[in-house]
C-alpha cells in the first residue's frame, strides 16, 4: 500500500526537479488540475492511471521510487548497452577543421543523441 504523505513528498520532489507548478504538472501528465490539488492536499490517493501517466511522461521517474521510495530519483537510464571497442577501433571520429572554422550553436536544431567515450574503450549512448 502506498503511503499518501510520502507519495505526495515524491510528487513534490518531481515538480521541484522539473520546475513545474501543480497546474503545469497536471497539464504535462494530462490530468485535471483539481486531481493534483486533491492529491497534494491528501484528500485523494493516487490512482494507477495517475502513477502510470507520471512514469510515462517523466522518464527519470522510477515506478518503484514513486510508489514506495525505493530506488533513486532521478534514475539512471539504460539506453544502449555499453560495449568495448577493439584495439583497432577509434572511439572518436576525427574531423578536420580549418583555422577559420567556428563551432556555432545552430538555431532550431535539437540534439538527437550524445555519445560519451571512456578511456577504457567503452562508451555510453543517450538517445532522445
Amino acid at each position: 500500500m502506498v503511503n499518501s504523505s510520502d507519495f505526495v513528498y515524491r510528487v513534490n520532489k518531481i515538480m521541484d526537479y522539473y520546475q513545474l507548478s501543480p497546474s503545469a504538472f497536471a497539464d504535462r501528465i494530462k490530468v485535471q488540475r483539481s486531481s493534483i490539488s486533491h492529491l497534494l492536499s491528501g484528500r485523494n490517493k493516487p490512482s494507477l492511471d495517475f502513477v502510470l501517466k507520471v512514469v510515462k511522461e517523466f522518464e527519470l521517474v522510477d515506478l518503484y521510487w514513486l510508489l514506495n521510495g525505493k530506488g533513486t530519483f532521478p534514475k539512471d537510464i539504460p539506453t544502449s548497452p555499453t560495449r568495448s571497442l577493439s584495439e583497432n577501433e577509434s572511439p572518436v571520429k576525427e574531423r578536420q577543421m580549418g583555422s577559420n572554422s567556428k563551432i556555432t550553436n545552430p538555431v532550431n536544431k535539437k540534439i538527437d543523441r550524445i555519445v560519451i567515450f571512456y578511456s577504457d574503450g567503452t562508451f555510453r549512448e543517450y538517445v532522445q
